[in-house]
Parts: C-alpha cells; structure tokens; sequence
C-alpha cells in the first residue's frame, strides 16, 4: 500500500513504479528497509506495520465484551430473481470481514431464490424506494451497499433513498452506471460517507472530463496520474473513490489518498474473474458497518482482497474470497 504511512511490504515509494504500464518497464524493484521507519524513537516491528495498514481493529481478537449489533447492521440490496448472486458475494464478503449482521434487501419477486441459498444472512423484502425508506427506520443499520447485480432502473429508485438517509454506503456497478447520462444529479446527493467502487469503464462515464485527461499521452511531466484522476474524483463527488485496477487508487475529498498495487510479487491475476469486484463492495460495506472511516475502510478492503487471492492462488473463483479471509486474518493476528 502506497500512502505516505508506513507499511509491511514496504513498497516502491515512486508512483511509477506502481501505476498503469510501469510495474512492466521496472521488471523488478527491490526496496530495502533502512530502519527509518520509527516511532518515538523505535523501528516500528514489520508485522506491526502490516497490522497497521490493514487497519485491523484490536477488537478482532475478541478479548473484550462483545455482542453481534456492536460490529454493525449493513444492508445489501438486491437485483430481481436470477441476478442476485452478486449481492449475495458481497453480503457475504460483509459478514465475513467482521459485519455483526448482514440482511439482503431483495425484491418479492426473488425472495424465495435468495431464501434458498442463504444461512448467516438475513432477508427483508425491499420492492422499492418506498420500502426501503421504511426499512431504513431501523437506526440499528449502519451501512448499506448498493449496485452488484442491482439492476439500474432499481437503482434509480433506491439510491436517492439510500442517501438521503445519510448511512455510510458503498456504491457500485448498477448504482455507477444508473447515473452515468447525469452524474451531476447523482454528485448531488452523496455525502462524505459514501465510498464510490468505479472501474475504469464506469470512471469514465461518471467523470469524463478527468478520465478524458487522464487518456491523454503525456509529452512532458510531471504527467496527470491515475492518483491525481482520483483526487480530482473525489474532490468533485465530495467522497471516497476508489478506482479500481490492479493499480487500485483510494481517494478522500480532502486529498489523503493511498494506492493499492497489485504488482510483482502481489501480482493477482486470478482476480480477474466474475464477481470478485462485488466481494470487495462487500468488505468495505463490512467495514463501514464496523465504524471504520471511508478512506480507512476502502484501503483494508482492497489490501484484503488481494491477500486473499495470494493465499488462495490459482484456480480462484470470487466465492473462494470471503471464505479465505479468515486464513488471512488469523495470520495477522498472530
């Protein structure tokens, strides 16, 4: 993780190292630690930077009190039948990085498909935007996801709901794609709460302008980045965006930004397969459920992500992802 903060891989510190075509140019790098990276005067141990940057909560070890509404109550909603698997990934990815409870928000008509494929997860019929509202009443519910499979004329209905009620909410695929004829309309209504998931496809439709000069092969430099497209992102929307890649950029409206690289020897590219995108909204859901702030929360996600299809290795398929994070996670934690 590239973010100016200290970190167990101890990455290449030089954006081009790590974004678009340079991982290609480089071949390798090797950075060697030099014992700089102190605290009151101390080298901080490599495996609590890593603890560090994963952002892993003290209370992952359970040692105190606990009960399930004290890790959070996020809501995944649901496309119609035949397209929820990709909620059901992301619910799934929720729970599983640590959600105290995960319900899918499901249209009547794909309720019984959903209620057959589910144990841990809970149900709650979602028909529209007046019904998610009510649902939304519970003030238990603390983050909400939208977008997997979600269908875009649903997610025109839902998502202004979703915002208006100010919960922290993930926004991806459907939801992106909803608003791309007048993204302005959707910039309107997000808050500082929300983390935007958009692929480079998706980046392009909501922010053309930035995407258009991002395209532009430069012929002097400094030349326009994929972190500054980021920053300019979400200095516009007002909110966490996360534009993904294997050069994945994570940006905040206040410019604190952190790129996730996975190159060399964090090169993925078993990633590359259906419905992995949506188990990340889902662990980021997971963790905006837990409290963690956007950018902190985005950042982990996409640090997990890849941990766990390193760990997993090839042969891959998205449903592999949230039952290896407990693998990972039980290493960190040793």
């Amino acid at each position: 993780m590239y973010s100016g903060r200290p970190c167990g891989d101890l990455p290449p510190q030089k954006l081009g190292h790590v974004l678009k075509d340079g991982p290609a140019f480089c071949g390798a790098v090797t950075v060697k630690d030099i014992g700089l990276l102190e605290r009151h005067g101390q080298v901080i141990p490599e495996e609590q930077r890593v603890r560090e940057v994963v952002n892993l909560p003290v209370d992952l070890d359970k040692q105190a009190p606990h009960h399930k509404f004290s890790h959070g109550h996020a809501l995944i909603l649901s496309g119609g039948s035949g397209k929820t698997g990709a909620a059901r990934l992301a619910a799934r990815g929720a729970l599983r990085i640590g959600a105290g409870l995960v319900t899918l928000g499901v249209p009547p008509a794909a309720q019984q498909e959903v209620a057959c494929q589910i144990t841990a997860l809970m149900l709650q019929r979602v028909s529209d935007g007046e019904a998610l509202a009510e649902v939304l009443q519970g003030q238990r519910l603390n983050a909400l996801c939208l977008g997997p499979g979600l269908g875009q004329e649903r997610a025109r209905d839902l998502v202004p709901v979703a915002l208006k009620s100010k919960r922290a909410t993930v926004l991806d695929a459907d939801a992106l794609s909803a608003f791309a004829a007048e993204p302005e309309q959707l910039f309107e209504m997000l808050h500082e709460s929300v983390v935007l998931t958009p692929h480079g496809g998706e980046f392009a439709r909501l922010f053309p302008d930035i995407a258009e000069r991002l395209a532009v092969p430069p012929t002097k430099g400094p030349a326009y980045s994929k972190v500054d497209a980021t920053r300019a992102a979400a200095a516009r929307a007002g909110c966490t965006v996360l534009f993904k890649g294997s050069d994945t950029v994570i940006a905040s409206p206040n410019g604190m930004c952190g790129v996730h690289a996975a190159v060399y020897e964090r090169s993925e590219p078993w990633l590359a397969t259906a419905g992995s995108g949506d188990v990340l909204a889902g662990f980021i859901t997971g963790q905006l459920a837990r409290g963690f702030a956007p950018q902190y929360a985005a950042e982990t996600a996409a640090w997990l992500h890849v941990e766990c299809a390193r760990v997993f290795g090839p042969g891959l398929i998205a449903e592999d992802l949230p039952e290896t994070l407990s693998q990972v996670l039980r290493t960190l934690l040793k």
